[in-house]
């Protein structure tokens, strides 16, 4: 790489470093680390939602699989938009009722009781960190891509930048991050595309040097894959924990409302343009592996000077999706474990201590986790099989329809679990024998044991007030 370019990429990595350190001297509470003071308005919600969920999955992960299927996954994946703009019109607004939340834990708590938080908060944790794990993963990818350096390196390397300055500034830090990270891949990204393209020789050259199975709907999909991967990304990251808590941190109902709304409809773009550079690199290098797909375009198709910059934008990309899964963990495991079941008394300045020394913690935990992770797109799938058979379909049923069976939500959140696990790792491979993934059999499961336990459960007891629970 050029040195001009390396210089760039530097000063990138010195910048996010300031940033966490100044954050650092505005966090005086757990509020600030967690929800930032509550005072994250709408274009700021939006900036960081959208920088958050777009990460190493939205950006290498689906041009790698446009790479492979064409636009087909791109069609898929739209599912996940779709949810958020859902998430924002309809459940977002309903989340600034719980005052002091900072958790899903929380609400869980508000309506299910102390069991239900505790279940919450390990689920959050487990998952947290698996997402964690696919985005320290994309990060040693385009270290490897760009610099030539092991992928191990790249995911140290990156991964100490973001330990450092999201456990120095909390949500601060990750807030003030994302905005800069989101400016840069709304400019970079688009930039990268048309570059790519020029370099293809128009729109129309790439159409005609690619497969035609490439640009249809459904691809060489069957109609159950296509709607088995529609349904995990319509449901594997919807409200979960740094999503919600980013709605936790608005101040109001309004805000939450637009920036939820807006980085949903923003997805669309964005997953348009890193599936359509999916299919340049492939005209370009077909021969490299689906997930360099993008980074090796940075690589080679733009001139000195820019590729430092696009650099630092891809690494944005990551780096901004994964602070916010770091943070969010730390959060979870002081409120809704230590907290609420080991010293709920802990005052606040500990607090705090702990929130950071758990973020560096998991940290070092999610690097191992992408050590021995096999691509980006199967370590966000494995853990989304982790999330919506769990606590998704109790958690908006209580914020939507106001529920508050304790029983019925416990029910559902355990045989969720249990049956995507017998599922994915039982001795018989189940899927192949229904044609069901694990996440689809975890949520129907938990859906039915939900709805049945909280119509058994309002059921009359004799001597008892009428709807009083089993």
């Amino acid at each position: 790489m050029h040195p001009l370019d390396l210089a760039g990429l530097a000063f990138y990595f010195i910048l996010l470093i300031v940033i966490g350190y100044l954050s650092s001297r505005r966090v005086k509470t757990s509020d600030d680390f967690a929800v930032a003071g509550n005072r994250i308005t709408w274009p700021i919600l939006f900036a960081t939602l959208a920088a958050s969920f777009l990460g190493g999955g939205a950006s290498m992960g689906r041009a790698g699989k446009s790479f492979t299927d064409g636009y087909v996954f791109m069609f898929v994946a739209a599912s996940f938009p779709i949810a958020t703009v859902l998430t924002g019109l309809y459940v977002a607004p309903k989340l600034k009722r719980y005052v002091g939340a900072h958790t899903v834990g929380d609400v869980m708590a508000h309506h299910y009781g102390a069991p239900s938080r505790l279940f919450t908060g390990l689920f959050s944790m487990i998952y947290c960190i698996g997402i964690l794990g696919a985005q320290a993963l994309a990060i040693g990818t385009v270290f490897n891509a760009i610099l030539g350096v092991e992928v191990s390196t790249g995911i140290l390397l990156g991964m100490a930048v973001v330990l450092l300055y999201s456990t120095l500034g909390g949500m601060w830090a990750v807030i003030q991050t994302d905005v800069l990270q989101f400016l840069m891949l709304a400019l970079f990204v688009p930039l990268t595309l048309l570059i790519g393209v020029q370099q293809v020789g128009g729109a129309e050259a790439l159409i005609e040097r690619l497969p035609e199975a490439h640009f249809s709907i459904m691809g060489d999909y069957s109609v159950g894959l296509f709607v088995s991967l529609f349904i995990a990304y319509l449901l594997g990251e919807t409200l979960v924990p740094p999503y919600t808590q980013r709605a936790l941190a608005a101040p109001d109902a309004r805000n939450a409302k637009w920036g939820y709304s807006l980085a949903g409809g923003f997805g669309f773009l964005f997953y348009f343009c890193t599936a359509t550079i999916g299919l340049v690199a492939l005209v370009l290098f077909p021969d490299i592996s689906p997930d360099r797909a993008l980074p090796e375009l940075v690589r080679t198709a733009l001139p000195v000077g820019i590729t430092g910059l696009v650099l630092a934008a891809l690494l944005a990309v990551v780096m901004s999706t994964a602070d916010s899964y770091l943070n969010s963990s730390a959060v979870v495991f002081v409120r809704d474990i230590y907290q609420s079941f080991i010293d709920p008394d802990v005052d606040e300045r500990k607090r705090l201590w702990i929130e950071r020394g758990v973020n560096l913690g998991i940290g070092i935990g999610a690097v191992l986790f992408a050590l021995y992770a096999t691509s980006i797109i199967d370590a966000l799938l494995l853990s989304y099989a982790l999330w919506a058979p769990t606590v998704l379909i109790p958690f908006v049923a209580a914020v939507v329809w106001d529920l508050n069976c304790k029983r019925a939500a416990l029910a559902a959140m355990l045989a969720g679990a249990l049956v995507t696990i017998v599922w994915k790792w039982g001795p018989v491979d189940l899927q192949a024998l229904t044609g069901l993934t694990a996440l689809i059999a975890g949520v129907l499961t938990n859906i039915v044991v939900f709805v049945g336990v909280y119509r058994l459960a309002r059921v009359p007891i004799p001597g008892a007030a009428l709807g009083e629970e089993r």
